[in-house]
């Protein structure tokens, strides 16, 4: 899959192809949906298909101080969309002069001047332009003067989790914040995942027999909410069984909130510096103080139990 940043490093010679527009934050289902139609109609014209996203979330932009928390950062949605056969992203830099372009205009300089559009394929609430005042009615108007066609996909509708919504980040993003991991994973198709670099902490952990990997997590990253959950451990192309813990330690009147993960019977890991991540399986409890440190070792050795058994009956997500 090629990957541009901005509009000059798309090729001279780059020709016809099949395009869809959005965030695409999480590449969740209703993402999936459209993208696989864009992929798909692209194959049957015989062009490449080409998603464009932005960077930063266009949001931080029009409203500084606003920026959602990410459920992906970009090289794991590159990494997504390539595997559902995209031939090429494009970033565009979500800049204040970017987003003053009218719709008519984002339509002329990316879609006919750049990409040279031939079927546009969206969902039904794809807004564009300055104030997002273009929708999907209007690109299709766009299309008959410029030789696009305009294809538009419903979202699936999600299940339990998500009351009957349909499939959005945005609800991905709720159902993290509350601790309901299995129900994002609902929409997203897999387990949340959350990146950072492994740094030293108080290294507690180690002292009470449980060593822990301490993420810097990537800025404005999706972390559910504070407990302790089953999930897995990605490092060095491995993929660990794991017991992780998000919170702020109140056992030992921490205040900053931290994601620490325990690579399950492993002895002698040392990933200092190294870039990993984690993935959330499922909750097992909320964060809690104990009255003594031997009811927290207790606690503990049982949390790390009950992760060996929800992962012994899951199947681990590819690396």
């Amino acid at each position: 899959m090629q990957r541009w940043r901005g509009l000059e490093d798309i090729p001279e010679d780059w020709g016809r192809s099949v395009v869809t527009i959005g965030s695409y934050d999480g590449v969740h289902r209703g993402h999936q949906l459209i993208i696989k139609h864009a992929v798909d109609r692209a194959r049957e014209l015989g062009v490449p298909a080409v998603v464009v996203t932005f960077d930063p979330h266009p949001s931080e932009v029009v409203r500084p101080g606003s920026h959602p928390p990410l459920l992906a950062p970009h090289h794991r949605r590159a990494e997504l969309v390539a595997g559902l056969g995209v031939d090429a992203l494009l970033i565009l830099p979500f800049t204040p002069e970017f987003s003053k372009l009218s719709p008519a205009d984002f339509v002329v300089k990316v879609l006919v001047d750049r990409l040279h559009a031939k079927a546009v394929v969206e969902g039904p609430n794809f807004r564009f332009g300055h104030r997002a005042t273009g929708n999907v009615d209007f690109l299709a108007e766009q299309g008959k003067v410029y030789d696009f066609e305009v294809e538009v996909i419903d979202l699936y509708v999600s299940g339990e989790a998500g009351g009957g919504e349909p499939f959005s980040s945005t609800l991905t993003r709720r159902l993290v914040a509350e601790g309901d991991v299995r129900g994002a994973a609902e929409i997203l198709g897999r387990p949340h995942r959350v990146e950072g670099i492994v740094v030293r902490g108080a290294q507690r952990g180690r002292e009470l027999g449980f060593p822990t990997a301490n993420l810097e997590t990537l800025p404005h990253t999706a972390i559910p909410a504070d407990g302790v959950y089953a999930g897995w451990l990605h490092a060095q192309d491995e993929v660990m069984p794991a017991a992780i813990s998000v919170g702020t330690n109140p056992q030992f009147d921490g205040t900053e909130r931290t994601v620490e993960a325990y690579a399950i019977d492993r002895v002698g890991l040392d990933l200092y510096g190294l870039h990993v991540a984690v993935d959330f399986l499922a909750f097992v409890r909320g964060q809690a103080r104990f009255d003594t440190l031997e009811a927290l070792l207790e606690q503990m050795a049982a949390d790390v139990a009950r992760c060996r058994e929800l992962l012994a009956v899951a199947e681990a997500p590819p690396t």
